[in-house]
């Protein structure tokens, strides 16, 4: 099989600007972030104002062509070019072999856990399960506004493997609070002395 390289000179947020173009249509940097943060914010962050520079940069790579309004405030909008799109259809051909990255500052306190007591342990199990419940509610809510929409597969296959993994994780963050955030049984608390 022959592979079609995507370009070193783009970055991911790259990809995010001319799928999000692609999908939509002509976009403001406005519109744009506005869609990262119904969409793509939910599992991969990054800065929201690289958009606006990104799009620029890659009008000026001829991968997006620039609409400026001629009155008013004189917005830009940017529609993808055949090259923006022969791009964007390069990087989806190749196979995502990164692991994932992961940031968790509960599981980071977690790790460290010998050094906190049961009850604070139970503390930060009890907010990270809620937290992640809450999070399986939006995914849901996002889930069952994607199943009406049979024209986005692959966005309703992200929102249910989210909704999944919130879960997943809320159950661990359960199961520590049952496990590490209760006191010590007496026989083991005698032998640790």
């Amino acid at each position: 099989m022959i592979w079609i390289m995507s370009r070193p000179d783009l970055t991911p947020v790259s990809y995010v600007v001319l799928g999000l173009v692609a999908r939509d249509g002509p976009s403001t940097p406005y519109g744009l972030k506005a869609a990262v943060g119904r969409g793509i914010a939910h599992f991969w962050q990054f800065p929201h104002s690289q958009i606006y520079a990104e799009t620029e940069r890659l009008a000026h790579l001829g991968l997006l062509a620039e609409d400026r309004e001629q009155t008013g405030r004189r917005r830009r909008s940017y529609r993808i070019t055949p090259s923006g799109r022969a791009a964007l259809a390069a990087w989806l051909a190749e196979p995502a072999e990164e692991p994932p990255q992961f940031r968790s500052l509960g599981l980071l306190k977690l790790f460290f856990a010998q050094h906190a007591g049961p009850e604070q342990i139970a503390e930060l199990a009890r907010a990270q399960a809620a937290l992640h419940r809450g999070y399986v509610e939006v995914t849901d809510a996002i889930t069952e506004r994607l199943q009406a929409r049979p024209d986005l597969p692959g966005q309703l296959a992200v929102a249910e493997l989210m909704g999944d993994t919130f879960r997943v994780m809320a159950e661990h963050w359960e199961r520590v609070e049952r496990t590490l955030g209760a006191p010590p049984a007496p026989a083991a608390a005698a032998r640790g002395r």
